[in-house]
């Protein structure tokens, strides 16, 4: 199991989860959960899409989307694509930064 490097690093509870979410179109995708950066009073969810050529653990393109619903046990339940670039590559960085002994960036 991964541990949290950073204090606004909230990893999974497991390796290798994946959770399916329905997107505009009403398709369903497959996204390997990698864990949420904590910044400020939000949270974003760093995910890995998945499928039968890309399984989950292994690697490529990485999806972050805010967490815009906590269910009552506040845990995530609502997610929201990040529109602006700048500042998603803002919070990626600080992603990338957290998990820099979890996980290897080209």
């Amino acid at each position: 199991m991964r541990t949290g490097s950073a204090p606004n690093f909230c990893p999974p509870v497991e390796e290798g989860m994946v959770l399916t979410f329905e997107d505009e179109q009403g398709e369903h995708v497959d996204l390997e959960f990698l864990g949420l950066i904590l910044h400020g009073e939000a949270r974003y969810g760093f995910f890995f899409p998945v499928t039968e050529d890309d399984p989950a653990l292994s690697s490529g393109e990485v999806v972050m989307l805010e967490v815009t619903e906590l269910d009552e046990d506040g845990q995530p339940a609502a997610f929201e694509l990040v529109e602006d670039e700048a500042f998603a590559e803002e919070i990626y960085e600080e992603f990338k930064a957290a998990t820099k002994d979890l996980y290897d960036f080209e």
